[in-house]
């Protein structure tokens, strides 16, 4: 599948559709029901990336973090790597990835989301950084210091 092929796939409307009754089932905190409607979607239209994102994010926030990362692999494979679902598939994955502490692939992972134009991947490759934490730390007493008007040490 080209980049952009979903845009004009079969069913990508209704799959839409879906997948915005699905958001609001899990901004609700039905995550199973939310679950069942990302499902739908990708049945209405299974190359639509960001139903199988939604779907991971849903699975990942009810504690099912293997079965989020099939989604993501999905997600990431049908959009080419690029755009808004691969942004988001790969911060998804990256926090999979630290929460069974495998710190290097969601650093890797964290890079891709950055690249894609991610805050919170920038914000998230500084705190796994343990030099830039480091440097960070001691800027902020510094600066704490001169708010205070206290003298450098």
């Amino acid at each position: 599948m080209k980049l952009k092929d979903h845009i004009n796939a079969p069913g990508i409307e209704e799959s839409r559709k879906l997948e915005k009754e699905g958001v609001i089932l899990a901004e609700s905190g039905e995550s199973d029901a939310s679950i069942r409607k990302f499902t739908e979607a990708i049945e209405k239209c299974p190359a639509n990336p960001s139903a199988f994102n939604n779907r991971a994010q849903a699975l990942r926030l009810a504690g099912k973090p293997d079965e989020a990362l099939a989604d993501l692999e999905q997600a990431i494979t049908l959009s080419n790597g690029t755009g808004k679902s691969a942004c988001q598939a790969f911060v998804q994955r990256a926090m999979i990835h630290r929460l069974h502490g495998e710190d290097d692939l969601a650093r890797a992972d964290f890079q891709k989301a950055s690249d894609l134009g991610s805050s919170f991947a920038k914000m998230q490759l500084v705190a796994l950084n343990p030099y830039a934490a480091m440097c960070n730390k001691m800027l902020s007493e510094v600066f704490n210091n001169l708010r205070q008007g206290k003298p450098e040490e």
